[in-house]
């Protein structure tokens, strides 16, 4: 996505002037994930997150992992390509629990559900065969953002309905045209293939998931746990594609702080226990300015485990020469979902308003107004 978003921004002031396409409603049964069915005399359904270790989309990741760790209804697995770290884009650094290699060894039949975050190598040959498999073995596929295009290129979702971020919806059209594409849908519920729209809708459709898996009770139960009100398919990807007006201000604020202003260094405190949702936001809403780069700061730099379990390797020790000097707040016991307007506002305090409406638009994120 990344490199491709950036070709996209190169391009915006020929295309935008042209008048954007009608809005085309998603489909009234787009949202509904089905019923968990238990297989294999499972007690609870197998869920595998998987990355590529070169570059996985940070939030894509851990938002669904951290929603579905809260519901305590499932057996959760952070898996990956290769043996090592995975390197989350734009930041952060997370140890996965096992690779793909040792997962199909102790679950021969496949995970229930296999979460595929977008990665900056959506050809990879083994993540591909690796989640075509697990599709053929009757695993329900979740795609976030454009983990969507690893799923096409596996070719799970050829003759299916789907959906992914708003930047690469004419690259989707032209590359797989077999797929209907639906836009302004947060998620896309295609038999045993679902597929979310931009970044922050990994939040709503990892709760549909849980809906899907342990009732609409529980569902409710986790959202309010993260500050969320409701969690359904209603959303306008239009609004955030280049146009005449404050989108296009936006994006040219990328070109103008990349090319006038130096990387400003941002730390984000980690320790034990620390909310994966929360960091996450920050960590990827902070890099996404074109102006600050966020790096996870600890004690030292022993690994650690966030609240929902996932470990966390520091880019930086506190008190060291390259510690950076300019620090997040600590991360306290508030609904993480917050997080979203609360990073966003330090950001317009920080870099004006239109640095961190860039920030929204990239995120795909329709709250926040300029």
């Amino acid at each position: 996505m990344y490199r491709l978003f950036h070709l996209l921004l190169a391009c915006c002031a020929l295309i935008a002037s042209m008048p954007l396409p009608a809005q085309t409603p998603s489909d009234t049964d787009s949202g509904k994930i089905a019923p968990y069915q238990a297989r294999f005399g499972r007690a609870r359904p197998v869920v595998a997150i998987v990355g590529e270790n070169r570059g996985t989309e940070l939030m894509d990741f851990a938002i669904p992992y951290g929603v579905l760790a809260r519901s305590g209804s499932v057996d959760l697995y952070t898996v990956s390509t290769q043996p090592g770290a995975l390197q989350m884009r734009p930041g952060l650094r997370i140890e996965p629990q096992t690779t793909i290699a040792d997962f199909d060894a102790r679950f021969p039949d496949g995970a229930d559900y296999v979460i595929v975050p977008a990665v900056v190598h959506s050809d990879d040959a083994t993540l591909l065969a690796w989640v075509a498999a697990q599709g053929a073995k009757g695993g329900t596929v979740v795609s976030i953002c454009d983990g969507a295009l690893v799923v096409a290129n596996s070719g799970l979702l050829k003759g299916h309905r789907g959906t992914a971020h708003w930047a690469t919806e004419a690259l989707r059209k032209q590359q797989y045209p077999d797929t209907r594409w639906i836009a302004n849908t947060r998620y896309v519920a295609d038999g045993k293939v679902v597929s979310s729209a931009g970044i922050s809708a990994a939040m709503p459709t990892a709760l549909a998931l849980v809906e899907a898996i342990s009732g609409k009770d529980k569902a409710t139960e986790v959202a309010r746990q993260l500050g969320v009100s409701e969690w359904g398919t209603a959303h306008d990807s239009d609004r955030f594609h280049p146009r005449l007006g404050r989108n296009l201000l936006a994006f040219s604020h990328m070109y103008t702080n990349a090319w006038l202003h130096s990387t400003d260094s941002i730390g984000a405190p980690v320790s034990e226990g620390v909310d994966e949702i929360a960091l996450a936001i920050a960590v990827d809403a902070w890099s996404r300015t074109s102006r600050s780069k966020a790096y996870s700061v600890a004690a030292s730099d022993a690994p650690l485990h966030t609240r929902g379990g996932l470990t966390v390797l520091p880019d930086r020790v506190d008190g060291a020469a390259n510690a950076p000097r300019q620090m997040l707040p600590a991360f306290d016991q508030a609904p993480p979902a917050l997080m979203f307007d609360q990073t966003l506002a330090r950001i317009a305090d920080t870099y004006g308003r239109s640095t961190a409406y860039l920030v929204a638009l990239d995120l795909e994120y329709p709250a926040y107004q300029p």
